[in-house]
């Protein structure tokens, strides 16, 4: 039996496991509590830089979600969300740096907007990468055509937090319509952040914010 470590707060966790659920691959999920136990030794011990996600595979320990889905594609091929051609894949691989490289870091820009405005360049990135993906995504269902792919999985664990702190998506009628539709896949709604649960994980970027300040003072 495969082990998540994971937390339901954190975007990146949701990568795998919302690949996990579209793979149908069985799993024992273990909820690590950011509020310290990801720097308790027997956390360590298995990911030295004390990060969700990691996944134990029989006597293979792998974190670092990127290397996680492409490792869950291999070992379990069936319900594959990699396409086979080389220019798909390619594709799929831009769209899924882009969003982790590009996009996701503005996310704790936007997160701590009520206390510190969000800058006209942090905008403007945020809108770079919203048109790179709407092109990307043209008139397909999805970024996998008619089936979702690992670029979904990824741009869709990113998004949709970005559209919840108030970030339109109207200029962007295609990926509105992809936001629209994916969110209400089972597997979406299953690792959905409740209202008081993104509340939460808001209030806990803002933290992280102000820990940092301090010590950079």
């Amino acid at each position: 039996m495969l082990t998540f470590y994971y937390h339901p707060l954190s975007p990146i966790s949701r990568r795998v496991w919302l690949s996990l659920l579209e793979k149908e691959i069985p799993f024992d999920p273990v909820l690590v509590d950011l509020r310290g136990q990801q720097f308790k030794e027997d956390f360590l011990s298995i990911n030295p830089f004390h990060h969700v996600p990691v996944v134990v595979c029989e006597d293979f320990c792998l974190f670092e979600s990127m290397a996680i889905l492409d490792y869950l594609e291999s070992r379990f091929p069936k319900k594959p969300l990699s396409p086979r051609s080389a220019r798909a894949i390619a594709q799929m691989k831009m769209v899924q740096m882009v969003v982790a490289n590009e996009l996701l870091p503005k996310l704790v820009a936007v997160a701590n907007a009520e206390h510190q405005p969000v800058s006209e360049a942090v905008n403007q990135h945020i809108a770079t990468c919203l048109q790179f993906l709407e092109r990307q995504l043209g008139e397909q269902t999805y970024f996998g055509g008619d089936h979702i792919n690992l670029a979904d999985i990824v741009a869709g664990s990113t998004v949709p937090l970005f559209y919840r702190l108030g970030i339109s998506l109207q200029p962007y009628t295609l990926l509105q319509r992809w936001h629209a539709l994916i969110i209400q896949r089972p597997t979406w709604q299953l690792t959905n952040l409740s209202d008081e649960a993104f509340r939460q994980w808001q209030r806990w970027i803002q933290l992280q914010i102000k820990k940092r300040q301090r010590h950079q003072n």
